[in-house]
C-alpha cells in the first residue's frame, strides 16, 4: 500500500500524471495509478505537478541581524521543499544553523561563506583574518550532509580594498574538496566584473547575473559584454539571486534575447524583501522570468532539475521512481498582477502561478491563501 497517493494532476505539459509514494520516496510515476493509499490527495483538473521546488539563493539563519528569516515561511509556506542559504554562516556559526534547520519542515542545505561569522556585517571580506580556510574545509567535511558548496559575496561593500583576493582564496579552497560547488555575489566594484570572471570555471556560479548595476553583464550601449559571452561560453552558471537590489526586467530580457539564458532561478529572499518586496515570494520570481518569454517547462526545469544537478541533489528534481517524495502542486491561473523589479520598473502580466501543495518526503502542506 501507498503512504500516498496523488491523484488527478497533469505535467507541465498538460499530459495526465499521478504520483505514488512510500516511505518518502517516489514509487509510481503514472498517467493513471490504482494502488491503494493510506492517504490520497485528490487534485483539480487544472494542478501541474512537478518536482519540489528548489530555491537555490536564499538566506534563512534566523540569528542573523542583516538578512535573515525563517526556512518553513520561505519554503514549504509557499510551495518551495528545498531552500539552499547562500553564505549567511560561516565555520564559526554554521553548526548551530545546522541544528536549527533540521527543526523545519523544509529541506534546508547551505554555502558555506568563507568568511568565519559569515554576514554579520556587511563587509565581511574586508578583514582578510576573518578567512581560516583549514577550518572552513573541516567544518565541510564534518557537516557534509549539510554544507553543499562555498560561497564569496564579490562587491566593493563586501571586500573593502581585498578586491579579488577572497575570490583566489575560495578558488583554493575549492580546489582541495573536489571541486564543491562555489557561489560569488557580483555587485558594485571593485573587482571588476571582468576580473571576477576570469578567475572563473565552469561550473562555477554567478548570482544576480541581472542585475541593473554598471558592474554588471550589460553595457551602457545596452548589450552583453564580451568578456561575459567568454564566461557564459565556458560553462560558468548564471543564477538571478533576485534578492532587493539585484535584479533589472530589461537586463534580463537582453540577456535572455541575446541568448545568455540563467539555469537557474533563486530569490536572495530574507524577511524584509519577502514582506515588503520586490521579491515577496519564489512563485512571483517564476512569473517575472514567465513574463520575460521563458516557457513553463524551462522555468520549472531552472527551479527543480538545474539546481538538483548543480548542488549534486542526486534525490531531488525529478519525478522518477526512487527519488525523494519533494513535490509541488500549483496551478497557473488567469489573472491580472503588477509585478515589479528591483530597480522600481514595472511589468503586467495576466496570468500567475500559484503554489496549492509542497510535499516533503510525503508529508503534505498546504498553501495557505492568506
Amino acid at each position: 500500500m501507498l503512504d500516498l497517493l496523488i491523484k488527478n494532476g497533469r505535467n507541465v505539459a498538460g499530459e495526465p500524471l499521478e504520483i505514488g509514494i512510500t516511505d518518502g520516496k517516489i514509487s509510481h510515476v503514472s498517467a493513471k495509478i490504482e494502488e491503494e493509499a493510506e492517504k490520497v490527495l485528490r487534485l483539480t483538473d487544472d494542478a501541474i505537478i512537478s518536482a519540489g521546488w528548489i530555491d537555490s539563493h536564499v538566506h534563512c539563519y534566523e540569528k542573523m541581524t542583516l538578512y535573515y528569516d525563517f526556512p518553513d515561511e520561505i519554503g514549504v509556506k509557499k510551495g518551495v521543499t528545498t531552500v539552499i542559504d547562500a553564505g549567511s554562516t560561516g565555520e564559526a556559526n554554521i553548526k548551530d544553523f545546522y541544528e536549527l534547520a533540521k527543526k523545519a519542515a523544509t529541506n534546508v542545505y547551505a554555502l558555506l561563506n568563507i568568511s568565519k561569522w559569515g554576514i554579520i556585517k556587511q563587509d565581511e571580506l574586508s578583514d582578510l583574518g576573518n578567512i581560516n580556510l583549514e577550518t572552513d574545509k573541516e567544518r565541510i567535511q564534518e557537516l557534509s550532509d549539510f554544507i553543499i558548496g562555498i560561497k564569496a559575496r564579490m562587491s566593493r561593500t563586501v571586500v573593502g580594498n581585498n578586491d579579488v583576493i577572497p575570490l583566489k582564496m575560495a578558488k583554493e579552497l575549492q580546489k582541495e574538496l573536489a571541486d564543491l560547488p562555489l557561489m560569488v555575489h557580483i555587485g558594485s566594484a571593485p573587482p571588476e566584473l571582468s576580473d571576477i570572471l576570469a578567475l572563473l570555471e565552469a561550473g562555477d556560479i554567478v548570482t544576480h547575473c541581472y542585475n541593473g548595476k554598471l558592474n554588471g553583464i550589460m553595457s551602457e550601449e545596452g548589450k552583453i559584454k564580451d568578456f561575459v559571452w567568454d564566461a557564459y561560453k565556458r560553462g560558468i552558471i548564471f543564477d538571478i539571486g533576485h534578492g532587493t537590489d539585484s535584479f533589472n526586467f530589461s537586463v534580463a530580457q537582453e540577456a535572455l534575447d541575446e541568448g545568455v539564458i540563467c539555469r537557474t532561478i533563486s530569490t536572495d529572499i530574507y524577511h524584509r524583501n519577502r514582506e515588503n518586496g520586490p521579491v515577496f515570494d519564489f512563485s512571483t520570481t517564476l512569473e517575472k522570468m514567465l513574463s520575460l518569454g521563458l516557457s513553463l517547462k524551462t522555468v520549472i526545469d531552472m527551479v527543480t532539475k538545474n539546481p538538483a544537478e548543480i548542488f549534486h541533489l542526486t534525490e531531488k528534481g525529478q519525478l522518477a521512481v526512487g527519488k525523494d517524495g519533494d513535490i509541488t502542486v500549483f496551478h497557473v491561473t488567469d489573472k491580472e498582477k503588477m509585478l515589479i523589479d528591483s530597480n522600481g520598473n514595472q511589468t503586467s502580466v495576466n496570468q500567475t502561478v500559484e503554489p496549492l501543495y509542497a510535499i516533503v518526503a510525503g508529508n503534505v502542506y498546504p498553501i495557505s491563501k492568506e
